[in-house]
C-alpha cells in the first residue's frame, strides 16, 4: 500500500461542488458512488454530483445503499437545459425538497455555451442523440423571467446554491442582483474565465454581490485536457480573494483523470508557487461547506 502524500493531509475534509460522475449522457470514467469512495484519499468530506442533463439528487437516492458505507456525503442538483424543461420550477421544487443541494441556471442550453459550442448539445459528445434548445433567463426588455425568481424563491426557501451557469455574464449579475435582493448568500459563478467570459472587474462586481467565484482545478492539471498554467490560477486567487473563491474539480469525464488525482496535483503546485496551505483549505473546505450548509 503505498504512503498517503503530505498534500493530503492539507486537502482533508475537502468539499468538491463539481464533480462530474455518472450516470451521463457524456461519457463519465466512474459513477457517483464510486467518486466518493475514490475521494476517501484526501478526506473527502462531500461531493455534489452534477449533470447538464437531469436532478442528480435522484441518482443519490437510488444509490443510497451503496453510499451507506461511504465517509464522503453526495448531494445531487440540477442545471436548466433542455431536458428538465428549462427554467422549470416544478422541476427544482422536486430536487431541492429531495435533499439536493444546487441549481445550476443553463449550462449547455445558454446562449453563451452555444456560441461557443455549437455542435447541438454535444459537448464532449453525448452518447445517445440529444435535442437542445437555447434558454434565456431575460425577456426582450432584459428583465428577468418570472419563473426564474420563482426558482431563485425556491433555492432560498431550502437555503440552497444557485449557480449562475454558463450563461453570459450579464445574465449572471442581474440572476445575482436578484438573489442579493431576496437576501440570498449562497451564489456561485463557475469558471468565469471558461465559456463564460467574466473578466476579474465583472468577478468582483459579482464577489460584491456576495456571490463566490469557483475554478476548476481539473483546468489546471497536467495530465487533463485543458493543461491551463496554475500561475493563472494563482493570479486569480490572489485578485480576488481567498474569501471570494472556491475550488472544484470539474472532473469525472472519461477522457480525464480522477478528480483526485487532479486535486492531487493542481493543489501541490499552487502551495509550490507560494499560496498559503490556510488559503487553501479556505477555498477547498471551509467556504464550500458554508455554500452547502454542512455545519447547519
Amino acid at each position: 500500500m503505498s504512503q498517503r502524500p503530505a498534500i493530503a493531509d492539507v486537502l482533508d475534509g475537502l468539499v468538491d461542488m463539481h464533480v462530474h460522475s455518472g450516470p451521463s449522457p457524456f461519457p463519465r470514467r466512474f459513477d457517483h458512488v464510486e467518486a466518493a469512495e475514490d475521494g476517501a484519499r484526501i478526506g473527502l468530506r462531500a461531493m455534489v454530483a452534477k449533470s447538464h442533463h437531469h436532478n442528480t439528487q435522484m441518482d443519490i437516492l437510488a444509490m443510497k445503499g451503496r453510499l451507506a458505507n461511504v465517509k464522503a456525503q453526495a448531494f445531487g442538483g440540477i442545471a436548466l437545459n433542455s431536458t428538465v424543461g428549462g427554467l422549470n420550477p416544478h422541476a427544482v421544487r422536486m430536487c431541492l425538497r429531495m435533499g439536493g443541494k444546487v441549481v445550476w441556471f443553463p449550462t449547455i442550453s445558454s446562449g453563451r455555451h452555444i456560441e461557443c459550442h455549437p455542435e447541438d448539445g454535444a459537448f464532449p459528445t453525448t452518447t445517445v442523440p440529444l435535442t437542445l434548445d437555447r434558454i434565456d433567463i431575460v425577456d426582450e426588455a432584459g428583465v428577468l423571467k418570472p419563473e426564474a425568481g420563482e426558482i431563485l424563491d425556491e433555492i432560498k426557501e431550502q437555503e440552497a446554491v444557485v449557480n449562475g451557469g454558463h450563461m453570459y455574464p450579464e445574465y449572471i449579475r442581474t440572476l445575482f442582483e436578484s438573489a442579493r435582493e431576496r437576501g440570498m448568500k449562497r451564489m456561485v459563478v463557475s469558471h468565469p474565465d471558461f465559456v463564460i467570459g467574466a473578466d476579474p472587474a465583472l468577478c468582483r462586481e459579482l464577489t460584491g454581490l456576495g456571490a463566490f467565484v469557483e475554478h476548476e482545478v481539473g483546468m489546471y492539471d497536467p495530465e487533463g485536457t485543458q493543461k491551463w498554467d496554475p500561475k493563472k490560477l494563482l493570479t486569480w486567487i490572489e485578485e480576488l480573494g481567498p474569501e471570494h473563491t472556491v475550488l472544484a474539480s470539474d472532473f469525472g469525464q472519461k477522457a480525464n483523470p480522477k478528480p483526485v488525482d487532479a486535486w492531487l496535483r493542481v493543489s501541490e503546485a499552487l502551495l509550490d508557487l507560494g499560496l498559503p496551505e490556510k488559503d487553501l483549505r479556505r477555498m477547498v473546505r471551509d467556504n464550500p461547506a458554508f455554500l452547502l450548509n454542512l455545519d447547519a
